[in-house]
């Protein structure tokens, strides 16, 4: 494939595809990702940019299907039209993604996923599931005695190899899981699903729903009554979904992720008032999901510093240590994956408890 022509080195701006969700089931984060990624671009712009340039963004709806979402990227990739890719969106988009423009342009990946990506010139800021599934069912199965899963996923890549993930997770914990089921996104009907959970007589449901999905699924599960004796965890919940789930159907639900919004940690504090400040009290809730595109943002700033380029080969190439403090903590690079610190936290009608690090 034909490296993207070179952005012009005299070119006093840096052009960044946000691909984030604007439709669809994913389409409740969008604002929220967009805002993060806006307040990370105006931060660096306020201290000169990246590599002297100012940073500038141009947003693709991520929420269309992947094919579609691919052919839009690329048609800004190959004539040089942006400088790089940035952006939460899901495991199919990404696919759909990477033969256009793997090894053209820098591509940050910010959502929580199935793990396993090595493509060069692709760098993850998101959680993988060894790292943060494994933990947060052990502490679950030790604290609340589930053994009995049932995994409830949408239909595509994340789900599904997570789902089998799981299965190794559930032994690892001294339990199994006892059934599996795989729905279309765009569901809105979830009673045969209720069904199969009831049947299999599950202790907890391992949720793998998108966004407005989950949210139906969540209120679907409350008014069949299983939240009385079953317990739900997602890897993928946040507080905008929290907000369209409605207080009344979140109790016996977790989510581990390595942002929260209620995270009381001098650095997510500071993020959250410097939001605040820039949007308003009324801005979109900016949970794990949409923090992740600031952290998308900050990540290939870093790179591009250190390795004093754009170019995918030059950042494939630092060997140096790529770390920056953002509203999680200090993270850094390991390989192409960020580091970071991650936790489990119960739902507390609207907001999240935080209940341990993992």
């Amino acid at each position: 494939m034909r490296p993207a022509p070179p952005s012009d080195p005299l070119s006093t701006t840096l052009i960044l595809a946000l691909v984030v969700p604007l439709q669809g089931p994913a389409g409740v984060l969008g604002p929220s990702c967009e805002s993060a990624a806006r307040l990370a671009v105006e931060e660096l712009n306020a201290v000169g940019g990246v590599l002297g340039r100012e940073v500038r963004l141009v947003t693709v709806d991520g929420g269309a299907p992947p094919a579609r979402v691919a052919a839009e990227v690329e048609a800004l990739v190959a004539p040089g039209a942006v400088d790089g890719v940035v952006g939460w969106h899901t495991s199919a988009v990404r696919q759909a993604l990477l033969p256009g423009i793997a090894g053209r342009v820098p591509y940050v990946y910010t959502a929580q996923y199935e793990g396993g990506e090595r493509t060069p010139g692709v760098f993850l800021t998101g959680e993988t599931d060894a790292a943060q599934l494994l933990p947060a069912m052990r502490l679950l199965a030790e604290s609340a005695g589930v053994r009995r899963w049932c995994t409830v996923g949408n239909d595509y890549v994340w789900p599904r190899v997570t789902a089998r993930a799981a299965r190794g997770y559930a032994r690892d914990c001294g339990g199994r899981v006892r059934d599996q089921v795989f729905v279309p996104l765009g569901t809105e009907e979830f009673g045969p699903v209720l069904r199969r959970i009831e049947r299999c007589e599950a202790d907890a449901v391992l949720m793998l729903l998108v966004g407005a999905d989950a949210a139906r699924f969540n209120r679907a599960f409350a008014a069949h009554g299983l939240h009385q004796r079953c317990l739900r965890l997602s890897t993928h919940m946040d507080e905008n979904i929290l907000l369209a789930t409605g207080a009344e159907a979140t109790d016996g639900l977790w989510a581990t992720a390595g942002f929260f919004e209620t995270l009381a940690t001098p650095e997510s504090l500071d993020f959250g008032a410097r939001y605040a400040a820039r949007f308003g009290v009324h801005a979109p809730v900016v949970g794990s999901l949409g923090e992740s595109c600031f952290e998308g943002v900050r990540l290939l700033a870093a790179l591009a510093e250190r390795a004093r380029s754009l170019d995918v080969r030059a950042m494939c190439a630092v060997r140096d240590p790529v770390s920056y403090e953002g509203p999680r903590g200090v993270v850094r690079l390991d390989g192409n994956h960020l580091a970071q610190r991650l936790y489990l936290a119960r739902a507390d009608a609207f907001d999240f408890h935080i209940v341990a690090q993992l």
